[in-house]
């Protein structure tokens, strides 16, 4: 209940338009190029806080891009390692004075809100699907995928072959959406080979038992060019037999109508 509480009351959730750099160039004359019309970003800033825990992660466009890691003292960007991070200067720093804001304040928040029921809703979607195109002996990251629920965190346990294996696995920070719900994803990295079967099971507070999800490799299996004809020469066959049934019943019906000679 106090983890419960607490996303509730500490989570500042702060939504603002960015405009894109093509935004903020000049108007362009006869002889300019034309500029693409300025493509709107939407920044969101989550802090949350409990006496053992703490949270502060920025997403943009509903993807997390950087939280504060405070077992490690520092600030981590989660952007995909293709793109060009962005600096993050002093955010970290930020992020600790926030954190120590929230629990100094957080006896009094808790004390006036302590008669308003927990929302509490379980999580809708669950998907576990290979990252990229399962290919047989070849490595691969499965990612079980939970939105849809509240108060965060979900709790995920990964299983190959009914060995758990959740160690191996990551999962990341809660993800606030506009329907005041969160997503959360795991991912395990795995070899892909033939009869492995991995499941991802999902707890929350909100859940009567667990939620699972099982994902195995299957063999795609082509029809064969030599399919076609194999049909048609099968079909052939059986319309022969049937034709020569068919030519020996005459035969015998005739012999009987004629009489023996």
């Amino acid at each position: 209940m106090e983890l419960l509480l607490l996303l509730l009351l500490c989570v500042s959730a702060a939504a603002e338009r960015l405009p894109s750099s093509s935004s903020l160039v000049t108007q362009p004359g006869p002889s300019d190029p034309v500029l693409l019309p300025p493509v709107q970003h939407e920044d969101l800033e989550v802090v949350a806080c409990s006496p053992a825990n703490e949270m502060d992660m920025m997403a943009l466009d509903g993807e997390h891009v950087w939280h504060a890691d405070f077992v490690q003292g520092k600030g981590v960007v989660t952007m995909p390692h293709f793109l060009v991070h962005p600096e993050f200067p002093g955010f970290y720093e930020r992020a600790v004075e926030r954190e120590k804001f929230c629990k100094d304040n957080l006896k009094a928040l808790r004390l006036e809100m302590k008669d308003i029921p927990d929302p509490v809703c379980p999580p809708v979607i669950i998907l576990l699907y290979p990252a990229h195109h399962a290919v047989l002996g070849e490595e691969n990251v499965l990612v079980c995928h939970v939105s849809g629920f509240c108060p965060a965190p979900v709790q995920v346990y990964w299983m190959k072959n009914g060995q758990e294996v959740t160690a191996a696995s990551s999962l990341s920070v809660p993800l606030p959406s506009r329907s005041s719900t969160f997503t959360q994803i795991s991912r395990l990295n795995i070899v892909v080979q033939f009869g492995d079967v991995y499941s991802c099971s999902v707890d929350h507070p909100a859940l009567r038992k667990p939620l699972t999800r099982t994902w195995e490799f299957q063999v795609e299996v082509p029809p064969g060019p030599g399919s076609g004809p194999a049909v048609l020469c099968a079909v052939g066959v059986m319309v022969g037999l049937l034709g020569a049934a068919a030519g020996a019943f005459f035969m015998v019906k005739g012999k009987q109508l004629i009489g023996p000679s």
